[in-house]
């Protein structure tokens, strides 16, 4: 055969291998935004294989300035700062595209279990079973478990005979109803108000299984990044979306720094963060929501009348503490009696262990003093750390199952 005809053998052959390719993937995200971002990003670190599939050689990273930044959103612009060389941890700091898909692709290819397929096309999405078969135009098919639509075009929706908005993800932060209890994603900046969370019904469609569509309308990479969560649930699990679980959920995401409870005034990277999140989903100090935005107050004083009826919502033993407890506030010394009575705990232990950590787990400031009154701060992270409420389940409209 001469060498020319040979050329073209191969190449004929190569061509007909990678056109009859299958590609197998636990979660597929299909888009270019911040939606898109946020869902493959955080299913690979959630420890699932994961194929991002843009149609654009581009990824379009949404202003994210009015947000409460946390999680992904956080990462992406501590990211961005140093790269522009700005100093201030917490200032402004403009995201052109052509940096941001320069940090997006170093931080992808060292992220594991993700793959960034751009600038490729699909000609087909159809289910198989409650799996997905997707066929690129080049003739490969990738076959995935749970489909992440970030789609911002709707041409996925459409070629799944979807509703082009299935329903609002975000909704207002209020203390209402429970439904804040079941929060997995908050501080979206939307109709002038960072107050906004996403409860996990609101991922799940029914009659829909392992699909997970996101706001296009709203691009976020705190939406995409709790999408990207439930999806790698479903696979590291082998469930169905419709079967994810709250707890597991909220947990690897304020794991991973994302704020589930959109307070204003704590940022992500205070020592106290994760309590205080964790103390947000069980309403015990709630929030003032002011102009549009959830503030926690850290350092106000805790009065006995707003934590004694969630309290005594969680624990039998509490009712029992707060009858003979007739101060107005809370002391050091008498949230300490409280987790020991409630925590079936040893007073003079307990004390001794608290004071111990006081400056350094807890790296709080003011004097370990039994008598003074107890700040937000403070009561949230011994209540966290001793009660442990955020392991009490709830049911589907947030009230407490006991």
């Amino acid at each position: 055969m001469k060498k020319g005809l040979f050329i073209v053998f191969l190449i004929s052959a190569f061509t007909q291998i990678a056109g009859g390719q299958t590609i197998k993937t636990g979660v597929l995200v299909v888009g270019n935004g911040s939606n898109a971002i946020g869902a493959g990003f955080q299913s690979a670190v959630s420890g699932v294989k994961t194929i991002m599939l843009t149609q654009n050689p581009g990824l379009i990273v949404s202003a994210p300035d009015k947000n409460i930044h946390s999680g992904l959103e956080a990462e992406f612009l501590r990211r961005i700062r140093l790269a522009k060389g700005v100093q201030d941890s917490a200032g402004k700091v403009y995201v052109d595209g052509t940096s941001a898909n320069a940090i997006l692709k170093t931080w992808a290819d060292s992220t594991k279990n993700l793959t960034v397929m751009r600038n490729i096309k699909w000609s087909r999405i159809k289910r198989s079973g409650n799996n997905w078969n997707v066929l690129l135009a080049d003739g490969r098919t990738i076959k995935a478990e749970v489909l992440v639509n970030a789609d911002g075009t709707g041409n996925v929706a459409e070629a799944l005979a979807l509703p082009e908005a299935p329903g609002k993800l975000w909704r207002p932060f209020n203390y209402m109803d429970n439904l804040y209890r079941l929060s997995i994603s908050a501080g979206y900046e939307m109709n002038n108000t960072t107050s906004n969370i996403i409860p996990l019904a609101n991922f799940l469609i029914p009659g829909q299984e392992n699909l997970i569509v996101l706001d296009s309308k709203n691009e976020s990479m705190a939406a995409g990044q709790a999408g990207g969560a439930v999806a790698a649930y479903a696979v590291f699990f082998r469930t169905k979306t419709s079967l994810a679980a709250l707890k597991p959920i909220q947990k690897e995401l304020i794991n991973y720094k994302l704020a589930v409870i959109p307070f204003s005034d704590i940022a992500y990277g205070e020592p106290a963060w994760r309590s205080i999140q964790y103390i947000g989903l069980t309403g015990f100090l709630k929030a003032e929501l002011v102009n549009g935005k959830a503030n926690f107050m850290p350092e106000l004083a805790v009065t006995t009348a707003e934590i004694k009826e969630p309290l005594k919502e969680f624990y039998y033993k509490a009712q029992i503490w707060f009858d003979d407890y007739k101060e107005e506030q809370m002391t050091l010394g008498s949230t300490i009696s409280m987790i020991c009575m409630v925590g079936n705990r040893a007073q003079e232990n307990t004390r001794a262990e608290v004071k111990k950590k006081w400056t350094t787990s807890y790296r709080f400031k003011d004097d370990f003093d039994l008598n003074r009154t107890i700040s937000r701060k403070e009561f949230a992270v011994l209540v966290d750390e001793y009660l442990n409420p955020f392991n009490v389940n709830f049911d589907k409209t947030g009230r407490v199952i006991r």
